[in-house]
This record gives C-alpha cells, structure tokens and sequence, in this order.
C-alpha cells in the first residue's frame, strides 16, 4: 500500500553541507522527521557536488518518514559559475557584466536539460540565454550586440534623467529664495444652508 504523503518542502542547500540548524532546522523541523537523519543522507547524497547549491524536495509521508529528490542547481548559479562572477546586474539587460560564449550556453543547458521545460537542447538553450539576458550576461555572437546597444541607450537614458533631476533641484531651490507670502481663506458653511 503507498505510504500518505503528509507534505513537500522544497530547499536550496548547499551541496555537502546541510546542518540542523537554520534554515534547514526551521523549515524541516516542524514536519516532525529526524533533522539529523535527513541532513547526514542529504550530505552524502550530494558530497560529489561540493560548491553548488543543489535543490531538494523532500516528502515526508504521515508515518514521519520521508524521501528526497534532487534536482540540477538554479541556472542564475551555473551563470555565474561559467562567466566568473559574483553576483548578476542589479540593472538586468541594461547593464552588461559578463560575456558567455555559446559553448557555455550548451554546457550549461545540458546540465540543467532534466528539469527544464524543452524537448531538445537547442530549447533549453534559449531559456538558459534568456535567464543570461535578465542577469546582464551576454551570449557571444547572439545577443552581445543587442545588449551592448540597449546598455548604450540606458546609459544615455540614465544621463538625461539625472540633467532633469538637477534642473528640477535648481527651480525648487530658485523657488525657495523667493519669499511668497499666500493668505488661505476657508468659508464656513452657514446653518441656514
């Protein structure tokens, strides 16, 4: 007879290093398993990957015992493991900060190919460029040019907002040396009305 499933957590952990503590604890503690069962299988599951934050769903059926899938890591992190950096634009496409070139693009589709939505590897790699395109990471020969323009015309976007900011702090300043004096009047509603 199948085991009743009581619920599913999904997690982000990095690889070989789940710990009782939080944010492992406080999500999986209130499910009622053993914590520590679950991070020593969930360790020596993924000690092979050490380095990368390796996604996991975890069911835990009503009986308090459970199993755990593993997935492939977010393509944001392999992204940034192929172009060498830290963290990802905070402008998105306006900005570019890395360049991939297709041959990444394809390493990384395979490795991601089991839990995305494509048939092929061609369709997985337009949605591994698409998630470079958001970051501000260029793909070499597809969509460099492309994003090195719209950089150009956000820059050039970026400068006229800041020259109309500084011309709206001038006319507010102008406005504050000059002393206007307003009276307000307020009518009081008789009660005969």
């Amino acid at each position: 007879m199948a085991k009743e499933v009581f619920r599913k957590v999904k997690l982000q952990i990095e690889a070989g290093k789940a710990t009782p503590a939080p944010p492992v604890g406080t999500a999986v503690g209130p499910l009622g398993i053993n914590i520590q069962d679950f991070c020593s299988k969930y360790n020596d599951a993924t000690r092979d990957k050490m380095g990368n934050v390796i996604p996991v769903e975890l069911t835990v059926y009503t009986d308090k015992t459970f199993d755990f899938v593993l997935k492939t890591p977010p393509a944001a992190k392999l992204i940034k493991q192929y172009a060498k950096i830290q963290k990802a634009s905070s402008k998105g496409a306006n900005e570019i900060v890395a360049t991939l070139t297709q041959d990444d693009v394809r390493k990384i589709a395979e490795t991601k190919m089991p839990d995305l939505n494509a048939y092929d590897i061609d369709a997985a790699m337009k949605i591994i460029e698409g998630t470079a395109r958001n970051m501000g990471v260029a793909v070499k020969g597809v969509n460099d040019a492309e994003l090195a323009e719209q950089a150009m015309e956000a820059k050039a976007e970026e400068i006229e907002a800041a020259k109309r900011e500084a011309a709206l702090e001038e006319m507010e300043a102008s406005a504050a040396d000059t002393n206007v004096e307003v009276e307000v009047t307020t009518e009081k509603k008789s009660e005969e009305e």
